[in-house]
């Protein structure tokens, strides 16, 4: 299993990209927050990566971060959902928006993405609704921010989902950049109460 690379990019198209890793050159299948990412590196690049071996081929999948992976090693356990779907649906959305679709049952917002249509989006919060809060969670905090952390946690022992919280304080966190863990508990309560 390749779970990881880290080395130098050598090619970036639109969907895929090449990394030399040690004199390997390792086709990956990016995101586009992945490919962005990537292109954003200065020298040494770093991707998280799923490996998927069948018996027409090998295919190496690389993401942002280890909530994107997280995710889509959630989504392709789905019935009918394969890596490209899986891919397609992580290039239109963030892991936190899918979180809170499926939280909240958003059909709707899931069938925008490319290739998916209401009977696969309602199986999607089906299956995942039980097990898409900890991946919100976990992109919300992967950042490495303590006070985003913080207040989430603090929202989650409140009582709120876990999905739920991690959206509202992501959204306050990127509005308020410097924001302590008390503001951003007090703006996400105020978030919450008016969409109540």
């Amino acid at each position: 299993m390749i779970g990881r690379l880290r080395g130098s990019l050598l090619e970036l198209g639109e969907s895929v990209a090449v990394i030399d890793v040690g004199g390997v050159g390792y086709e990956v299948e990016v995101t586009t927050g992945a490919a962005a990412s990537l292109a954003a590196a200065a020298h040494e690049v770093d991707l998280h990566t799923h490996f998927i071996a069948r018996e027409d081929g090998q295919s190496l999948y690389g993401f942002a971060n280890a909530a994107e992976r997280d995710l889509f090693r959630s989504v392709i356990k789905v019935p009918g959902i394969g890596p490209k779907l899986a891919l397609a649906l992580l290039s239109t959305v963030s892991p936190e928006q899918f979180a809170a679709a499926v939280s909240s049952g958003n059909v709707a917002a899931i069938t925008r993405v490319p290739g998916i249509g209401k009977k696969t989006a309602s199986r999607l919060v089906v299956e995942l609704r039980d097990r898409v809060d900890a991946i919100a969670v976990a992109a919300a905090t992967s950042g490495g921010n303590e006070a985003v952390q913080e207040a989430v946690l603090a929202l989650v022992a409140l009582g709120y989902r876990d999905g739920t919280a991690a959206q509202v304080i992501g959204e306050v966190a990127t509005a308020h950049a410097d924001a302590s863990v008390q503001d951003l508990i007090k703006e996400a309560l105020k978030r919450m109460a008016v969409a109540a």
